[in-house]
C-alpha cells in the first residue's frame, strides 16, 4: 500500500521502569514524547513496522535484515533477569529486501535471529502497546559510506511502496554521547553541534545537508542516531514531509530527541 507513518526515537534503557527506577523521572519528556509518538502510530494502523537500529549487529561491509519469525528481548546486560517482550517478525518484508538488494548490489546480509536488541525493544515497549497483531522488521545499519546508507533507504522506499501492507518507519538512535564531562564518553564540543545541527536541519527539511555533516565531527559527537537517520532520508526521499519535535533532553549527558515526520 505505502508509508504510513515515520518517526524517530531514543533507546535508552533507563525508560525502563524496572532498570531506571527513580532516574526514569528525569526522563518525563521523552516518555510523554513516546506515548504521543504510540498514539500516532496506531492511528495509522500499520501492518508492518520497521525498525532501522544500530544495535542489530553492524557489520562493517553489510546492511543487516533480520528475518526472524518470532523476537524476543530481555535485559540481563541492564540488570533486569525478569522483564521479557515478544514480537512477531517479519519475513516476507524482509525476503523482499534482501531480493532488490541483490538485484542492486547493496550489501545486505539476512539473517535470523529471535534476540531482539535494546535498541528496538526500549522504543517498542512503547510504541507497539496497542498493536499486538503488528508485525516487527529489525534492519541494522553497517559501516559503509553515506551514499550506500541512503541508497539502502531508497531501496526500502521501493519495497514499501510495492507491498500491499501499510508500513510505518522508525529510526531508532541516542544523539551525542558526549555533551558533558560526565558523558558516557567525555566531553567534546562536537556533540552539541551534533544535536543541534540535526534538530535545525530537521526542523528546515533540509534532509540532504544531514547526508553532507563532517564525518570527522559526527564521529566526535559519539552518537549512534545518524546512520538510522541516513537510512530513513533515504525511505523519505523525494518526499514532501515536516518533522515534528516531541521532545529533545539530555539529562545524562546523551541527547535523546523524538518525533514524527508527516508525509504528504
Amino acid at each position: 500500500m505505502s508509508l504510513v507513518f515515520a518517526g524517530l526515537v531514543p533507546h535508552p534503557a533507563v525508560l525502563l521502569p524496572t532498570i531506571g527506577k527513580n532516574a526514569i523521572i528525569q526522563l518525563d519528556a521523552t516518555r510523554s514524547a513516546l506515548e504521543k509518538l504510540e498514539q500516532e502510530l496506531y492511528l495509522a494502523k500499520p501492518h508492518r513496522i520497521i525498525i532501522i537500529t544500530p544495535h542489530e549487529g553492524i557489520f562493517e561491509d553489510a546492511f543487516v535484515v533480520n528475518a526472524h519469525t518470532n523476537l524476543h528481548s530481555h535485559f540481563e546486560q541492564f540488570g533486569d533477569m525478569a522483564t521479557t517482550y515478544t514480537w512477531e517478525g517479519s519475513p516476507d518484508i524482509a525476503a523482499k529486501i534482501q531480493h532488490k538488494a541483490n538485484q542492486r548490489h547493496i550489501p545486505t546480509r539476512l539473517v535470523s535471529n529471535e534476540y531482539l536488541g535494546h535498541g528496538a525493544s526500549i522504543p517498542l515497549m512503547y510504541l507497539s502497546t496497542h498493536l499486538k497483531e503488528t508485525k516487527i522488521l529489525p534492519i541494522g545499519y553497517s559501516n559503509l559510506d553515506t551514499k550506500q546508507h541512503i541508497a539502502f533507504g531508497e531501496l526500502i522506499k521501493e519495497v514499501i511502496m510495492e507491498s500491499d501492507k501499510r508500513i510505518a518507519v522508525i529510526a531508532s538512535g541516542d544523539m551525542a554521547h558526549t555533551l558533558t564531562k560526565k558523558s558516557p564518553a567525555g566531553f567534546h564540543p562536537d556533540g552539541e553541534w551534533f544535536d543541534t545541527e540535526i534538530q535545525r536541519l530537521l526542523s528546515k527539511e533540509d534532509r540532504q545537508t544531514i547526508q553532507e555533516l563532517n564525518a570527522e565531527r559526527v564521529k566526535n559527537a559519539d552518537e549512534c542516531l545518524y546512520r538510522s537517520l541516513l537510512i530513513l532520508c533515504g525511505v523519505l526521499s523525494n518526499m514532501k514531509c515536516t518533522f515534528e519535535p516531541y521532545a529533545y533532553e539530555a539529562p545524562f549527558g546523551v541527547g535523546y530527541l523524538t518525533g514524527q515526520f508527516h508525509v504528504s
